[in-house]
């Protein structure tokens, strides 16, 4: 049995070699050969990952390629750690820093009264003056850069492309080589105590291919080599060689698509982590965006709390100036001082509020708690769409990539049926192998092959379904989960339809709330110059209510707009109408007009007064 010597690797031909020498060259030259083999396998498990980022950066553009709507492709950000002190990772006792009660000295505050408390409170800065100002665009592409959730996305995307290789690899021809060294000894005269020693070395080069519709090919290469050391004559060296091309195919079971499961699947579940690293694309963008708003929207809490606190004040020291005068009664004073204080305490709970929010905020965006930094004003044109409920439900049935993925994954579990009905067929597998010998009279076999040295070898082998009662229940499985996917599907579609029709209905109701408010608002200040003006007619507590009637209108102002950029953001993702910049940046859609923005100069939100433009857009028309 034989194989070509063509075919032999390195390592078995000096390994080969080594054995024909005299012995004590020929001890050398296998341990020169085996460390060669050995120093080959090291420099092949230590290659560079250069190559491979390679390939899964090609894979993921193609399918972000492939998915359209520009859709980004992202790229592998992982380098290989540099583990400087090992030891700790293999401590099986690692430390704890668990410190007794006795051993804790815990500091007792000095006991200080309102008014220093208020001032410390009042120290603690809100807007960091010296601090960078970002824009809702810079925390859109901040957020790309370094925040987790992003990098996690990123991370999903790209494991779905290394399984997707790993399979691809799976699929193409895959070489393999063994060398395998061998020492015998064994008693040849028992009695008189005479052993032979024998040494052994066989190597198998072979290569595989699967099968696009089931069975494999394969080739392989095998040498052998014996030598009697117990004796030094050359004609104690024995070698051979062997070439064996085999296939083996499944006709009945396992044959057809269903040897491609594997490969189909995850083919298709890279197109899904496309879809998901997209879509995720766009609701993180929503999601950073609501952030910055609602942080905007504090902002401009804290500054009407302000203004308010201030008007408050001033009526405190002219109520107290009254008194005094005996104009009023001293209770009207205590019910402004206590107003004071209470508007204080508010505004105290607003900053810390804000400052809380804030820093959640840059440890969203991946930022150090300590980064200074400020929130400019709002500068995103966000047009109202010109739409309705039905439209709204009938972009988002066709555009939704989360609902496309669903219907997809449904075609899986269809798919899974066919292949579990396939596991109830019968076993019918043919196989065969052609072996190329070299004579069998050579000592040492060269590259001289004879047909009459050539087997042959050839099966049939069939399987009757006497025992598939495993495979009866995974169809029966198998259809259960269609039925149910189907029943998830049709849910998810609904809910979707019903998401679509309130994101219309929200910017309907945020237009109106803004509207109201404002109404609120300008009916608040006319109160309150009413009041201004007969101040020596009214009583302090009616001023303090037409002082919170008017705080509480300006907020709800300002949330009434906040709610409608949110409101016309969540439409754009609802229907799937939602495109993201490369950048990570709001990308506006054709039809979007540039408009003035929901903006003040000082970064407040505006009054919607009756001489402000309308911001429209004409979303895409749906086919029937």
């Amino acid at each position: 049995m034989t194989k070509q010597h063509t075919s032999r690797s390195a390592p078995s031909i000096a390994v080969l070699t080594a054995l024909r020498r005299p012995r004590a060259r020929r001890w050398a030259g296998c341990g020169v050969a085996l460390c060669l083999a050995l120093g080959a396998l090291l420099l092949a498990g230590c290659q560079n990952l250069s190559s491979i980022d390679r390939k899964i950066d090609r894979a993921v553009r193609e399918r972000s390629e492939t998915l359209g709507g520009g859709a980004i492709a992202t790229t592998p950000r992982a380098d290989k750690p540099d583990i400087r002190d090992r030891r700790s990772l293999y401590n099986t006792d690692p430390r704890s820093e668990n410190p007794g009660a006795d051993e804790i000295l815990f500091d007792i505050a000095e006991d200080v009264d309102v008014q220093a408390r208020l001032a410390r409170l009042e120290s603690y800065s809100v807007i960091a003056e010296d601090g960078r100002e970002i824009t809702l665009t810079d925390a859109w592409r901040i957020a790309q850069q370094s925040s987790r959730e992003f990098l996690d996305a990123e991370e999903e995307y790209i494991l779905a492309a290394i399984r997707l290789l790993i399979e691809r690899h799976l699929w193409g021809p895959r070489f393999f080589n063994d060398t395998s060294l061998g020492y015998n000894l064994s008693p040849v005269d028992p009695s008189g105590g005479d052993y032979r020693a024998t040494l052994n070395v066989i190597n198998s080069l072979r290569a595989t291919q699967r099968l696009p519709f089931g069975g494999e090919v394969s080739a392989e290469g095998i040498v052998r080599a014996t030598r009697q050391l117990s004796n030094a004559a050359t004609e104690d060296y024995v070698q051979s060689s062997e070439i064996v091309l085999g296939a083996n195919l499944p006709l009945l079971r396992g044959a057809g698509m269903i040897a491609r499961e594997d490969l189909i699947q995850s083919e298709r579940d890279l197109v899904y982590a496309a879809r998901r690293f997209e879509n995720f694309r766009r609701e993180f963008l929503v999601s950073i965006a609501r952030d910055y708003f609602n942080l905007v929207l504090q902002l401009n809490s804290i500054r009407n709390q302000e203004t308010s606190l201030e008007s408050v004040r001033l009526q405190e020291a002219r109520t107290a100036a009254q008194v005094e005068a005996g104009r009023r009664n001293p209770f009207e004073r205590r019910q402004f001082e206590q107003s004071v204080l209470q508007s204080e305490n508010d505004l105290i709970s607003e900053r810390e509020r804000f400052i809380l929010a804030m820093d959640r905020f840059k440890i969203r965006l991946g930022l150090p708690v300590e980064t200074q930094i400020r929130v400019a004003p709002v500068a995103l044109e966000l047009p109202e769409p010109r739409t309705s409920p039905d439209q709204a439900a009938a972009l988002a049935l066709r555009y939704r990539l989360d609902l496309q993925n669903r219907r997809d994954q449904y075609d899986d579990v269809r798919r899974a049926v066919l292949n579990a009905e396939n596991q109830l067929l019968p076993e019918l597998n043919i196989g065969g192998a052609v072996s190329f010998n070299t004579p069998r009279d050579q000592d040492e076999g060269h590259a001289s092959f004879n047909i009459s040295h050539t087997d042959y070898r050839a099966n049939l082998v069939l399987s009757l379904p006497l025992d598939r009662e495993r495979e009866r229940l995974g169809l029966r499985s198998a259809l259960i989960a269609r039925q149910r996917t189907e029943r998830n599907l049709n849910r998810f579609e609904d809910e979707i339809v019903l998401e679509a029709r309130q994101a219309v209905r929200d910017i309907d109701r945020a237009k109106f709330s803004i509207e109201l408010q404002e109404l609120s608002v300008q009916s608040g200040e006319l109160r309150l110059e009413e009041l201004t003006i007969k101040e020596d007619e009214i009583d302090a507590r009616d001023r303090l209510d037409a002082e919170n009637d008017l705080l509480r209108a300006r907020n709800n102002r300002d949330a009434a707009i906040r709610d409608l950029r949110v409101a016309i953001l969540d439409y754009l993702l609802a229907t799937g109408l939602m495109r993201v910049a490369p950048d990570g940046g709001f990308q506006p859609l054709a039809g979007m007009q540039p408009g003035r923005a929901l903006q003040e100069p000082d970064g407040g939100f505006p009054a919607r007064t009756a001489d402000a433009p309308e911001f429209r857009f004409e979303p895409p028309e749906v086919p029937e």
